[in-house]
């Protein structure tokens, strides 16, 4: 111990006093190390493209569904680093998400039947928008097993509400906003009776089953979904898929494709052709055109049906009213994007070469004159193709999905079976540029491309398969997002990025200057409602309560010291421990857990958590925090006794040390040795303009914070050292360095701060 202390004040000082050792550098040059590791210039070039240098930010960060892990990956453009994972449909243990009560909370809400289901399949991720731009706010995500839709915070990137569809078995359309965030749009994917635990036979598939689409109401001031304000539409019984809101011109309208608009009903097992077969026959399926603006009206208006609880406005009504449409689009499509502008809604269906681009002027006027080609076997009117397209373009085999270009009429789409990206003009109807992608490409993304301005700058294209791309990792290979620079008419590869982490659907990104989360909470917030914990405490209000075989505690987390550092109880007791984290500095987490308890949590700076358990196990059982959080991470700890009933103490005094006095005077001289620092550290921060940089204000802050926890600790371990009490003097002393080593910690990452982004001395 007495080695590691001399150790760290010495790194202290030298990086206090910037005499940080200089290693030797290796003479190899660029050329060198071109040739030694058979690298091309236009592989130098890539890397460049990518390269994010120590201390600078990546552009764009991007969300990614996380497939079958029912999480969020979060990554950035262009260095392609990841930087989180936020737990969503599913607990993480890292984040406590599904481990404390709080969280526990959030995911209860996603209970399906009153059962937990503890897996989800996250697709389709999507920003809240303002007049049709990524603002930055919130992001929405759907569960394609367990009809599901959560909204996260991007305050602070976590999950705030699960919401279960209540007329949904399956979707996998979601989530699509409307321009200024009115509703989320969810689709149906695999017909069924909308009413819950409802059966019919497939023989009434026609008759009895149905799909859907519904539009949840989000109330931004509370950053929640409102389902009493949300509504659906009852559809056919065709496989609904991605939709997209009109923007623009088209602002008030929805669109929707389908696949199996033939409603065949598989039965391989019985000797029918397989769901693939039946659900290919035809040239077309449909897209549904549906004017959710008048929709709403119409349920405000007391026309729609309640099933299970929720309004639905039938296909009868919607007929009738007006506000439903079809209009043949290629076979099978995946995407339906309305362009930036929102004039048109290209289509792309896998079993057609061609892209479709319908124009929604062709669209209206055919509605308003009233231009009916047919109508489908439920009513609906069907609009012509003809009437309605702007354009065809043949781009190649699998066209699959279509983002935009911040260059006018510029559009790239996935090619699933080419394995390639498609760059295209829709105004005119041609292809400019194409590039190989390893492989059978999915979705792609360009940067805010879902929205009335995209950035363009990068693609990302989300392939299936990476086969030969990274080093065998078991027959389970990642997925591999490969990003793409769009910048110049010819498209560029320049990084091949595996994913580890479920199968991730599709990704969304945004300007990283419009994200604006915070770096701490207010202290005593409850992160998942976003209000003041009722259970938070500050310092010196820490309590133990007991009632019968009840035991609540009202604890905190500070470097290096959970408060309260025991805690007693009886077999059976129901023990709630609540935990407020005192930090204010940036990033100094803390984390908890008890010993085979199943608990944890992770608690950042200002944040209160509560978790609970049932103390069912007679012994003693460690809890610690679990995030490494300073140098003497490893002391914050404390014990959870666990007695039997009845138990009486026989020893009424604690375990004691033995501490001499040239023990205690080191400790004194290695509190004035950090002192030293600490004043070098203030001397050069105040004799720069640090004022001009808000973070290492927020650092100086921060370190002031802990000096001043030293107050009145030397006059402790000096009354205890006049009474030659060497143990409570030396570890008073200590208590002391502890608040030191935080201060001169913090201090010298402002300096360093400082000396990075050009600090000017003060006249």
């Amino acid at each position: 111990m007495k080695r590691f202390t001399q150790r760290t004040i010495t790194l202290l000082i030298a990086a206090g006093m910037g005499l940080a050792t200089t290693a030797a550098w290796s003479a190899e040059s660029l050329q060198d190390v071109l040739k030694r590791r058979n690298l091309s210039q236009q592989d130098l070039l890539a890397a460049a493209k990518t390269y994010v240098p120590t201390g600078k930010r990546d552009e764009f960060i991007a969300f990614s569904s996380g497939g079958q892990s029912g999480q969020v990956i979060v990554y950035g453009i262009p260095s392609m680093r990841i930087l989180k994972y936020i737990g969503v449909f599913t607990p993480e243990p890292w984040q406590g998400y599904g481990y404390d009560e709080e969280s526990k909370k959030v995911l209860a809400g996603g209970r399906i039947d009153g059962k937990d289901i503890t897996w989800g399949d996250t697709h389709h991720p999507g920003f809240s928008e303002t007049n049709g731009e990524a603002d930055g706010q919130f992001l929405f995500i759907n569960d394609k097993a367990n009809p599901r839709l959560a909204v996260l915070d991007l305050r602070d990137f976590e999950t705030k509400q699960i919401v279960v569809n209540p007329i949904m078995k399956s979707e996998h359309g979601g989530a699509f906003v409307t321009p200024n965030t009115d509703y989320v749009i969810e689709t149906v994917q695999y017909a069924a009776p909308l009413e819950n635990k409802k059966f019919y036979p497939l023989e009434e598939f026609n008759e009895k089953y149905r799909g859907g689409i519904t539009y949840w109401k989000f109330d931004r001031k509370e950053g929640k979904i409102d389902p009493k304000q949300s509504f659906s539409l009852e559809l056919p019984p065709y496989s609904q898929d991605l939709a997209d809101a009109g923007k623009g011109p088209s602002d008030g309208w929805s669109f929707n494709n389908s696949f199996c608009s033939e409603r065949y009903v598989g039965g391989i097992e019985k000797g029918r052709p397989p769901y693939e077969a039946g659900c290919s026959a035809k040239d077309t399926d449909y897209m549904h055109v549906i004017n959710w603006k008048r929709a709403a009206e119409l349920v405000k208006e007391g026309k729609a049906k309640k099933i299970n609880g929720h309004d639905v406005l039938m296909m009868d009504t919607a007929i009738k009213e007006g506000i439903l449409f079809l209009i043949p689009e290629p076979k099978s499509p995946h995407g339906v994007d309305v362009t930036p502008d929102g004039t048109k809604i290209v289509v792309a269906g896998k079993l057609d070469t061609h892209v479709s681009v319908y124009s929604f002027d062709k669209i209206m006027a055919a509605i308003k004159a009233g231009k009916i080609e047919s109508k489908d076997p439920y009513g609906i009117p069907v609009l012509s193709m003809k009437d309605t397209l702007h354009t065809q373009v043949s781009l190649g085999l699998g066209p699959l999905h279509t983002q935009f270009d911040s260059k006018p009429c510029v559009a790239y789409t996935s090619l699933y079976v080419d394995s390639q990206v498609a760059k295209w003009d829709f105004c005119e109807g041609k292809v400019l540029d194409k590039i190989s992608v390893h492989y059978n490409i999915g979705h792609l993304m360009t940067m805010e491309g879902d929205t009335t301005k995209p950035a363009g700058r990068y693609l990302v294209a989300l392939n299936k398969l990476s086969i030969d791309r990274f080093n065998p990792v078991g027959p389970l290979h990642p997925q591999n997002h490969q990003l793409i620079d769009i910048s110049n008419d010819k498209m560029q590869l320049i990084y091949d990025m595996p994913i580890p982490l479920g199968e991730p659907h599709y990704v969304v990104a945004i300007d990283a200057k419009k994200l604006k989360p915070g770096v701490r909470y207010k202290l005593g917030t409850d992160s998942r409602t976003d209000k003041p914990h009722p259970a938070a405490v500050r310092a010196g209000e820490e309590r133990t309560e007991k009632k019968g075989n009840k035991i609540e505690v009202f604890g905190s987390l500070i470097r290096s010291h959970i408060t309260p550092e025991t805690i007693e109880a009886e077999i059976g007791d129901e023990v709630t421990i609540h935990l407020t984290n005192l930090e204010r500095a940036q990033d100094e987490t803390h984390g908890f857990t008890v010993s085979t308890y199943n608990v944890h949590a992770s608690v950042e700076p200002g944040k209160t958590v509560t978790v609970k358990f049932k103390a069912d196990k007679e012994g003693v059982y460690p809890y610690y925090c679990t995030e490494f959080c300073s140098a003497l991470h490893l002391e914050m700890q404390g014990y959870l006794l666990v007695k039997p009933k009845g138990w009486k103490a026989t020893k009424t005094t604690l375990a004691a040390g033995n501490y001499t006095e040239a023990e205690y005077k080191a400790i004194v001289k290695k509190v004035a040795d950090t002192q030293t620092v600490i004043d070098s550290v203030v001397g050069y921060i105040t004799s720069v303009n640090y004022k001009d940089f808000p973070d290492a204000v927020a650092m100086v802050e921060d370190a002031f914070d802990q000096i001043g926890k030293t107050k009145g600790l030397k006059e402790k371990h000096e009354a205890f050292a006049a009474k030659k009490d060497w143990e409570n003097a030396a570890l008073w002393a200590e208590q002391i360095w502890q608040y030191q080593v935080k201060c001169a910690d913090l201090g010298i990452r402002a300096k360093t701060h400082l000396e990075q982004n050009g600090a000017k001395k003060v006249k």
